[in-house]
């Protein structure tokens, strides 16, 4: 039977416990037809990148199914109708791996600091050091404004 990776996006006002029935009835329907899930991972509540059906958030799942293709279009179609689910993606994969994928494994926020292709974003004028004078450089201009003016023209040439 051929290898599918499906990743699902719950909404975020059902709880886990409901996530997991939900995931519990797709083992069973595949099971029933004489597949098996080989790969099971809850990646949490995440932020989406964009609003989806008024969702700012969900429960990601990703599933490694081995199954056959009619079980699978009709696993889709259920959840397709279900308005717990925000989006759905089955990819056909040739193997499926068990170490536990790197979103898993990422801690902290999954967005982080972006510092894009320019690199971070500079720091305010407070806390790069710019603006700050020392007591020597007030010194310096003090002296220099002090000096007659042709005394200061001697010195530039």
């Amino acid at each position: 039977m051929p290898l599918y990776e499906t990743v699902l996006i719950a909404r975020n006002d059902i709880s886990q416990q409901q996530v997991d029935a939900i995931v519990d009835g797709i083992v069973a329907q595949i099971e029933a037809d004489g597949g098996s899930v080989q790969k099971r991972e809850y990646w949490g509540l995440r932020t989406l990148a964009y609003r989806i059906k008024k969702n700012r958030k969900g429960h990601y799942v990703l599933l490694g199914l081995d199954t056959k293709s009619d079980t699978l279009k009709e696993i889709e179609r259920q959840l397709s109708i279900n308005e717990d689910i925000l989006r759905l993606l089955t990819l056909r994969v040739d193997e499926i791996d068990e170490a536990p994928s790197p979103v898993l494994s990422r801690k902290g926020d999954d967005r982080g600091e972006r510092g894009g292709f320019r690199g971070p974003k500079p720091a305010g004028r407070f806390e790069s050091g710019r603006g700050r004078r020392s007591s020597e450089d007030r010194e310096e201009y003090r002296a220099r404004d002090d000096k007659p003016a042709d005394l200061a023209d001697n010195e530039a040439e």
